[in-house]
């Protein structure tokens, strides 16, 4: 795996001459922050040596080179899920690419079912830690050189980019909420049963990835900082049927908001 990590590294140094240290991760329905980067390099996964490739409806499955404001960033049109078949190894690899091309922060984004009674359907949730429960784990097997074989998690997300989240939001007069993201395996949708039991477990909002990918970045000393949007309740008295196709729709609606968070964090970033 180390082999093909560095072989993909290699390929798109060669295809691309910029160098940024910042990247971004668009989830389900939050591909269109990729319109507010001022692309200099595309490439499609299927192009790219060793790279999986999205299989999912809202992830267009491209790696993007460019620039955000007046800072280069690299973007993940569409991420990788455990659900679509793939293992641990794949559906972090592209973060493993990452720290070979020298990335130091990582923003990450997801559509989530909220169980916070508090929260609504359209609310960005600046996620402040995670409840990993997923299968397996990302950093089971030999461990990598990037970082210790018991990688402490204490601050999974970054504080600083946190704090610097609150006080962006509050500028702009963007309403957010924080909490706990909870991943599953999927692929279905949760029970009423099971969302009240990961409530009681202390999680506001669950969904099926994000956390993998910290896990592999904080192993890596990438910092990392994450949004939830809100695209569905699981609130007891407020649960009613969900499809993919609402919770795309959702996440659209709100991701401009998302996008101006994102867009004025990676500017101050030094």
């Amino acid at each position: 795996m180390l082999e093909q990590i560095k072989e993909t590294a290699a390929w798109i140094k060669e295809h691309t001459q910029m160098r940024p240290r910042t990247a971004i991760i668009l989830g389900t329905g939050l591909g269109h922050l990729a319109e507010e980067i001022e692309i200099e390099d595309e490439f499609s996964y299927k192009d790219i040596p060793n790279f999986p490739v999205s299989t999912v409806e809202g992830h267009s499955g491209k790696l993007i080179f460019g620039r955000l404001g007046d800072k280069d960033v690299m973007a993940l049109q569409g991420r990788f899920h455990y659900y679509e078949g793939y293992n641990m190894k794949q559906v972090t690899f592209p973060i493993r690419v990452m720290y070979e091309l020298g990335i130091k922060t990582l923003f990450v984004s997801n559509a989530s079912g909220g169980m916070n009674p508090n929260f609504k359907i359209g609310d960005l949730m600046l996620i402040t830690d995670h409840i990993n429960f997923m299968p397996e784990h990302p950093l089971h097997g030999p461990n990598f050189p990037t970082g210790p074989r018991f990688p402490d998690m204490h601050e999974a997300y970054d504080h600083e980019l946190l704090d610097m989240a609150r006080s962006i939001a509050k500028e702009k007069g963007i309403h957010t909420v924080e909490g706990v993201y909870l991943a599953t395996q999927g692929p279905t949708f949760e029970t009423p049963a099971e969302y009240r039991m990961y409530h009681i477990w202390g999680a506001d909002a669950v969904g099926m990835s994000t956390v993998p990918e910290v896990i592999v970045a904080h192993h890596c000393g990438i910092r990392t900082f994450g949004i939830s949007i809100i695209t569905d309740l699981g609130v007891e008295g407020k649960i009613v049927e969900v499809s993919h196709e609402e919770v795309q729709r959702a996440a659209n609606a709100v991701q401009p908001l998302m996008a101006d968070i994102f867009r004025e964090m990676v500017h101050r970033i030094d």
